[in-house]
């Protein structure tokens, strides 16, 4: 097995030296550093976790809690958040939960059990025993895209990009506008239609029809929006997301509907898919890699006991593209 003294000796450096390359505590120059790290790979050394954590007290590692990972937008934020931690020394321990608290629930636990130093999360539900578990085990948590009573969050204002979306389409003439989104529980799928629905609102105006489902999934939303468009046909219809508005532009196309001339389609995330479809999709862009360069930051800072950052500024802005127009009608 190899140790941290056939590190040095092939790298031609101190074992005090390699200990604070491997253990990602105190400087050590570039040139060194790089020696070091190819005397790991060439050697094929791996740390033992249980002794680094007995001499530091810190196991290095982060849980990141988030409700899927095949839904673009967390699939990006787990990327940046890796990422980030990995250039500071620790390795994150990605769990996606499913939207469902009993895998939440279980992930709590088996993070416990590892003794992560600290957890990024974007919880199932506001209210839930496994975050409790957590606050008790006095481990630093910060919220990322939905908010929890008491923790530090790392957010967009949902509410505000929902009223962001109802504007754009009042500023272009529609007065009836249909919302599709999912999951329905979640906290900023209710923020958007709550902004959607106080903008119309402000204009005296309320949305013709509202569907909210239980699956964030293409096949989910298209569903949806066929349901809104069998029951009414309005001039323009928001999806809480992307994925639901790409779902509504294949709702649309299989009634025969033009878009932006018959139907004006939004969507919310400015993911790269956006750009994809045809006709581009209008939308309203979040800074997803600014949201998980600033929660990395935040749990860094309460992890190491350090002031934290001034909160990041997170503008919300409104993309448009080929998929809204002025009503025909």
């Amino acid at each position: 097995m190899t140790k941290i003294k056939d590190i040095a000796a092939r790298a031609g450096a101190s074992i005090a030296t390699v200990s604070r390359v491997v253990n990602g505590s105190g400087y050590v120059s570039p040139a060194m550093r790089a020696r070091i790290e190819e005397a790991v790979r060439d050697l094929g050394y791996t740390p033992n976790a249980g002794a680094r954590m007995m001499r530091s007290g810190s196991s290095r590692m982060v849980g990141v809690l988030l409700p899927s990972l095949d839904v673009h937008f967390f699939g990006i934020l787990a990327h940046v958040v890796e990422q980030a931690l990995f250039r500071e020394g620790y390795h994150a321990m990605i769990c996606s939960t499913a939207e469902s608290p009993e895998h939440e629930a279980a992930y709590v636990a088996a993070l416990l059990g590892q003794q992560v130093d600290g957890v990024i999360l974007a919880s199932v539900t506001s209210e839930g025993a496994a975050v409790e578990r957590l606050r008790a085990a006095d481990i630093p948590i910060v919220a990322v895209d939905r908010a929890l009573p008491g923790l530090p969050a790392i957010t967009a204002d949902h509410h505000q990009g929902g009223r962001l979306m109802a504007r754009h389409l009042l500023d272009l003439g529609h007065r009836e506008i249909g919302v599709i989104g999912a999951p329905g529980h979640s906290a900023p799928v209710q923020q958007r239609v709550a902004g959607i629905t106080a903008e119309l609102g402000a204009a005296g105006l309320a949305p013709t029809a509202i569907r909210l489902g239980p699956e964030h999934g293409f096949d989910a939303c298209r569903s949806l929006a066929d349901d809104l468009l069998s029951d009414c046909r309005p001039t323009a219809l928001v999806g809480t997301s992307d994925m639901a508005a790409i779902a509504a532009l294949h709702a649309a196309a299989a009634r025969g509907l033009a878009v932006p001339g018959d139907l004006s389609v939004m969507g919310f995330d400015d993911l790269p898919a956006a750009r994809y479809t045809l006709p581009q999709l209008t939308t309203v862009a979040q800074p997803i890699r600014a949201i998980g360069a600033a929660a990395t930051a935040r749990l860094l800072a309460l992890m190491r006991g350090t002031t934290p950052p001034p909160p990041p500024d997170l503008p919300l802005t409104v993309i448009e593209r080929g998929t809204t127009a002025p009503p025909t009608r």
